[in-house]
């Protein structure tokens, strides 16, 4: 069976899905069926990773299915959940495909906070699995070869849509095993298989030979593509590049093979006998170079019969000319594989698990929107509520109503006893006071909360630059202090909104303390609150007079006016309308959202109306209160004017405006209280947010220091260093006279790698002698050569003593004239016996050493010689 290259499966770490998407669900979604859907559904993806990645899957096509569906959710959940390191911070760790790990540590890997790198890297274990699928095919059937070449297409598709998105996925250098250069190599091997796969089958259907040649010759074409491409990838398997240069070569002699029996079939035996001959070399040069990974002897014995026959015949009958091989005609090419599109769903069986979900972009421009109908709905509300403080406030500096009603001048008038009711009824002193003693309280407590979240920031920042600064390029994630910056202006704008609320509860108690004494008059009995107002006489003519009639009439449609803008106030906070709908209709249609003009024009089409109510509401306010002035100025004129009178009129004002005072001030503290609550529960998303990037930077940080400390530990101890030329291993040398063999043919790709099988080795080339100059070499006289040691296995320092027993020696080592006397030290010899420590030199038994020759005669160089070509310093294995 012909070998096929399979790709293995990336590794990768466990995650824990459901913490982090829950907690998003819970703080975007009300409590409700879709919150418990959507909680359901992220159970139902944590699942699914565990089954597509947390456990061994079988090379079948059932554990694809599976890669593929959590691929596929992958691509669907993506703009529905914000996945960014500030935001929802996940980190995926994965293994390199390749690495094989040291001695020293594990195998290199990467983790990184982004769902496009989980994509990327499930991606290529589809294609990885597909590779192994294809494989594992029965290629002597029709089914196996149409699904060992649907399974290449698809594993190539999926690495070539790798290369072309991984870089915008991860915006930062991948491991090798998903760089552009790796799965490009890859992509084009999985479609030189499928190619071959192709041939095969043709070859099984007994197509025709022209097609079945040019089947053949684009698949060595591929082969070589692929070949280029692989030279460089280190991290390759040492396997792939003889079997893609096997593969490249049986496929071309394929080609020619067949191409020779269109060649037999017009009669040009010449061109048969050539192409026959090339395939011949072809695969005998497979059968030398590559022997260890493919098996070439079926397509071998094939050729030859056939060449054989074809020689036969030539010599006896045809006695054609048998053509150069580059001579030969160009063999076509025939593609009937393409790498397989990547497009969702990849999975049949897909169905989304966050379907009714709709996506961040959508969600954005719905919280968007919902932001600019609070806006009108506060300001349509606030110009009511406004006006009313401003029509309250005018009538409570004329008396009003309460001038009209104290006519007699020695009781309480009605609509004071009305205002001390209602204030009596709303908890009076008791309640503002509770409230306002609350409010410090709840703003402690938010600043705490945001203090404590950003504390936690800054402290991880600061163990982030700290260990920026000590490992410098090596520290190769995003700065904290980038990372944050979003969270830190969420921070700032919190802090913003504290102090702001400071100053209006501020503003609040300065009001209370100014009308707190007639609040507490208000709180009191009808006969108390009788004994605590001035009395007076007024004109008991003004009862029943015409001014004080025009007055009572235009107050009563005052009131009218004012109980119209309550309704009109509740029917703007009844308006609800979705636009969810139009913002996907948008985003289908465009491809983007034009959130502003959209939610413009909605607004427009349902406040409008409510616009124009409003507006017409203020209108009549201000004509009624222009006429109510002059009214009042008139009924002035006609009461007697006295101290006592004037006493109670500014008694039963500040009464009147304390009650519109009250309403105001509890309105604003039960607001404020409501207000730190809930910002309350806002400050504690967001110091889960930060606690939640902590944590993943902290894993992260903690994932990049030990792989720092194992790239350190597998770092060499000592910086390298160059070898001496004489300690290399050169040709040996060619004997003197003699001329230099012509170059050997180029060496096959195979040498590029390791062979499983080492070969026999050879005792080290004998070291050349020094090198010396030309000009030098001329006029030195050549010296006698020394005669060999009498024992060309033993040092002679090494030799034994007649009384004791030898001892175990290494290799022996050369001696050069130049030098004579000096051998350099036996592997057995302990260097540290003499010349450290201020021990005594011990010199060698039998030798010592003579001392260096004397400086050579001016002009000339030490002399050199050669040494003899017949000796030996090594033992021969």
């Amino acid at each position: 069976m012909a070998t096929f290259i399979s790709v293995p499966l990336k590794k990768s770490s466990e995650v824990d899905l459901v913490k982090p998407l829950s907690k998003f669900v819970t703080a975007t979604y009300p409590v409700g069926e879709d919150q418990v859907e959507y909680l359901r559904a992220v159970e139902e993806l944590n699942k699914l990773r565990k089954s597509a990645l947390g456990r061994p899957l079988d090379k079948h096509e059932s554990s694809l299915e599976i890669l593929l569906r959590y691929y596929d959710q992958l691509c669907a959940v993506e703009p529905k959940f914000p996945f960014a390191e500030n935001q929802l911070p996940l980190t995926f760790t994965w293994k390199d495909a390749f690495d094989k790990g040291s001695l020293f540590g594990g195998s290199v890997k990467l983790a990184l906070a982004s769902l496009g790198y989980e994509k990327m890297c499930v991606l290529f274990n589809v294609g990885a699995l597909a590779s192994q699928i294809a494989s594992e095919q029965n290629l002597d059937n029709d089914e196996g070869l149409k699904a060992a070449a649907k399974f290449y297409q698809l594993a190539s598709g999926a690495f070539a849509h790798i290369k072309d998105n991984v870089l915008s996925a991860l915006n930062r250098e991948p491991t090798m095993d998903i760089s552009p250069e790796t799965v490009g190599t890859l992509s084009q091997i999985m479609l030189s298989q499928a190619q071959e796969v192709f041939v095969l089958k043709a070859t099984a259907d007994k197509m025709k030979d022209a097609i079945i040649a040019k089947l053949a010759n684009q698949a060595a074409d591929y082969y070589g593509d692929a070949f280029k491409q692989c030279q460089y990838k280190e991290n390759l398997p040492k396997e792939v590049l003889p079997v893609l240069a096997a593969k490249h070569c049986m496929m071309q002699a394929n080609a020619e093979m067949h191409q020779a029996a269109l060649a037999n079939q017009k009669k040009r035996f010449g061109e048969e006998i050539a192409r026959l001959q090339h395939a011949t070399e072809l695969v005998k040069t497979v059968a030398s170079r590559y022997d260890e990974y493919v098996n070439v002897k079926d397509l071998s014995d094939k050729i030859s019969r056939a060449l054989a026959a074809a020689k036969k015949d030539n010599d006896f009958i045809y006695h054609d000319r048998v053509p150069e091989v580059k001579d030969l005609e160009h063999i076509g090419k025939a593609s009937l594989v393409k790498a397989t599109p990547i497009q969702n769903p990849l999975s049949q069986k897909f169905t989304d698990l966050f379907e009714k979900m709709v996506p961040m972009e959508v969600q954005k421009s719905v919280s968007m929107a919902n932001q600019r109908k609070a806006d009108m709905v506060n300001r349509l509300v606030g110009s009511l509520k406004e006006a009313t403080n401003l029509c309250n406030g005018v009538l409570a500096s004329l008396n009003l109503p309460a001038a009209l009603e104290d006519l007699s001048g020695d009781s309480v008038p009605q609509s004071i006893l009305e205002k001390s009711r209602a204030v009596v009824q709303q908890g009076g002193l008791q309640s503002i006071e509770q409230l306002i003693k609350d409010l410090p309280e709840l703003l402690q407590r938010n600043r705490e909360i945001l203090d404590e979240s950003l504390k936690m920031l800054d402290d991880e920042e600061n163990t982030d630059s700290e260990l920026r600064a000590k490992f410098n390029q090596r520290w190769n994630r995003t700065p904290s202090g980038d990372l944050y910056k979003s969270l830190r202006a969420e921070g700032s704008n919190f802090r913003n909104v504290l102090d702001k609320a400071v100053q209006a509860d501020q503003v609040v108690r300065e009001r209370y303390n100014a009308h707190c004494d007639m609040i507490a008059l208000l709180c009191k009995s009808e006969n108390e609150l009788n004994s605590a107002i001035p009395s007076a006489n007024p004109a008991k003519t003004l009862q029943g007079s015409e001014v004080v009639n025009v007055l009572k009439g235009l107050l009563s449609q005052l009131d009218g006016v004012k109980r119209e803008r309550e309704v009109l106030e509740g029917e703007i906070k009844a308006v609800t309308f979705d636009m969810t709908t139009k913002f996907l209709q948008a985003l289908a249609q465009d491809g983007a959202i034009n959130e502003e003009a959209l939610s413009v024009t909605e607004l427009d089409n349902h406040y409008g109306n409510y616009t124009q109510r409003v507006q017409q509401s203020l209108r009549s306010q201000e004509d009624l209160l222009a006429k109510i002035q002059t009214s009042h100025q008139e009924f002035a004129a006609l009461k007697q004017s006295n101290t006592e009178a004037n006493e109670r009129e500014e008694v039963l004002k500040k009464l009147a405006s304390a009650h519109d005072s009250y309403v105001e001030i509890s309105s604003n503290l039960k607001e404020g209280t409501k207000f730190y609550n809930d910002l309350t529960e806002i400050l504690l998303k967001f110091q889960n947010k930060c606690s939640d990037i902590v944590f993943a930077r902290k894993t992260e940080r903690d994932e990049l220091l030990k792989e720092l400390q194992q790239s350190i530990a597998r770092e060499p101890s000592a910086p390298s260093f160059s070898v001496p030329a004489y300690q290399s291993n050169p040709a040996a040398p060619t004997a003197a006279g003699t001329t230099p063999a012509a170059p050997g043919p180029t060496p096959a790709p195979r040498t590029v790698f390791t062979q499983q099988t080492q070969a026999k080795s050879q005792p080290p080339a004998r070291p050349p002698p020094p090198n010396f100059t030309p000009q030098a070499a001329s006029t030195s006289t050549p010296a006698t050569p020394a005669p060999p040691p009498t024992n060309p296995n033993q040092p002679p320092a090494a030799s034994a003593t007649p009384t004791g027993p030898s001892q175990a020696q290494g290799p022996p080592y050369p001696t050069y004239q130049g030098y004579p006397g000096f051998y350099q030290m036996p592997m057995a010899y302990n260097p540290y016996a003499y010349g450290q420590y201020n021990m005594p030199y011990v010199p060698y038994p039998g030798q010592g050493q003579a001392g260096y020759p004397g400086a050579p005669p001016a002009q000339q160089p030490y002399p050199y010689p050669q040494q003899p070509p017949q000796q030996q310093y090594y033992p021969q294995q």
